[in-house]
């Protein structure tokens, strides 16, 4: 008896690949989320600090880390590479990480084209920047056949516009739009809260997120601020100091930069206290740091009776390690629910910004359960596409 012909084996169906556009994209955050995300696909390091590796998130159809493409706008001519080395040598990336994703940093370099418009610009309308960025974004997309792509903003902080003008950042943002691309502002900058863009969004169909990446000294005050509402604590007074080097460093260096900056700090203690307690954030300005920040805060606070209290944190961190995991994320969840057809301010990402489009508690428990019903909701549009076909 002559025994059945074996069936081949079906091919499986390669995952559609995805691009991310990086407006910023030879900066510390962006060189440490492209080598990070070679390195974690690859199986040489774990995902630590990407929210998105989590039990929770991994069945919602995210993007494979190994499918993402990259490439950006930046004004810096360093190649990524280059760029890598000196992360490395400055304790940011692992040594010898850049030789083991040297492969991958170069096509990300390859497709990084020159930003603008350079201070003092008067060659172009704003309006035909616009048109150029958008171009080098939909050109990056057709080059490398991808099924979409997000752009996300992770370059240094700009000051606030007075003039009615859009802003670089804002430039980017409208390209975004008109490249038909999910945009994500994980600076202070204006971006797509500029008045002239807010139709542009809303008529867009795009999803949209931002602002300003919440990392470090934020983050711990929303965990904070709700802990001493929530023990119906008084708070009388917070203050805190930023030391800080590298580009954000010297951009923030510009009071009117720093001013757009800390306008998401106070924003979150008034959310979660329900009042602005006395106090300012300085941020100061220390080259010789250069990855590397310091935070310091001083709580003061009323108990009991009216017992006088103190609490002081001191957080010290690599600002690059600390978003580009954030970055990651933040791409993948965008780029799914751009798939899913998903439009507007995604008000779910809130856990991850400072400032966050849309409404939203403020509260960082409050926000990742909010997130975590994201996540079921990407998944669960997945599952009702499947069962339509």
């Amino acid at each position: 008896m002559s025994a059945e012909p074996s069936l081949p084996t079906p091919t499986p169906t390669p995952a559609p690949r995805f691009g991310v556009w990086f407006i910023g994209a030879r900066g510390s955050v962006a060189t440490t989320a492209i080598a990070g995300c070679a390195a974690v696909a690859a199986g040489l390091h774990p995902p630590t600090g990407m929210v998105t590796e989590t039990p929770g998130f991994t069945s919602c159809g995210l993007p494979p880390l190994s499918s993402l493409v990259f490439g950006g706008h930046d004004t810096d001519d360093c190649p990524l590479p280059k760029r890598a080395e000196h992360l490395a040598d400055g304790g940011v990336l692992p040594h010898g990480l850049p030789s083991a994703v040297h492969a991958e940093l170069v096509a990300a370099d390859r497709d990084i084209r020159p930003g603008g418009p350079p201070p003092g610009d008067t060659g172009r309308t704003r309006d035909r920047w616009i048109d150029v960025f958008a171009a080098d974004i939909r050109d990056f997309v057709r080059r490398r056949d991808l099924a979409g792509a997000v752009v996300i903003n992770v370059a240094s902080t700009e000051p606030a516009p007075t003039d009615g003008t859009l802003p670089p950042s804002s430039l980017y943002a409208a390209a975004a739009l008109r490249a038909s691309c999910p945009y994500v502002n994980f600076t202070p900058s204006t971006g797509l809260h500029h008045p002239a863009l807010a139709p542009l969004a809303a008529a867009s169909g795009l999803p949209y997120a931002g602002r300003d990446g919440k990392t470090g000294q934020t983050l711990l005050r929303s965990v904070l601020g709700p802990m001493f509402a929530q023990r119906a604590l008084a708070v009388r007074a917070w203050s805190g100091t930023n030391l800080l080097g590298g580009g954000d460093g010297a951009a923030l260096a510009d009071p009117a930069a720093a001013a757009a900056k800390n306008a998401g700090k106070e924003r979150v203690l008034a959310d979660t206290l329900g009042t602005t307690p006395e106090g300012q954030v300085h941020i100061d300005d220390v080259p010789a740091l250069g990855d590397w920040k310091t935070a310091w805060d001083h709580i003061a606070f009323d108990g009991f009776l009216g017992t006088r209290m103190v609490l002081q944190t001191t957080w010290q961190g690599c600002d690059s390690a600390l978003a580009a995991p954030l970055v990651l994320d933040l791409a993948r969840l965008t780029a799914r629910a751009r798939q899913n057809g998903l439009t507007g301010p995604l008000g779910e990402l809130g856990f991850y910004f400072k400032d966050p489009v849309g409404d939203g508690p403020a509260s960082l428990a409050e926000q990742y359960t909010k997130l975590r019903r994201f996540a079921e909701r990407l998944r669960d549009g997945a599952d009702d596409r499947e069962a339509r076909r």
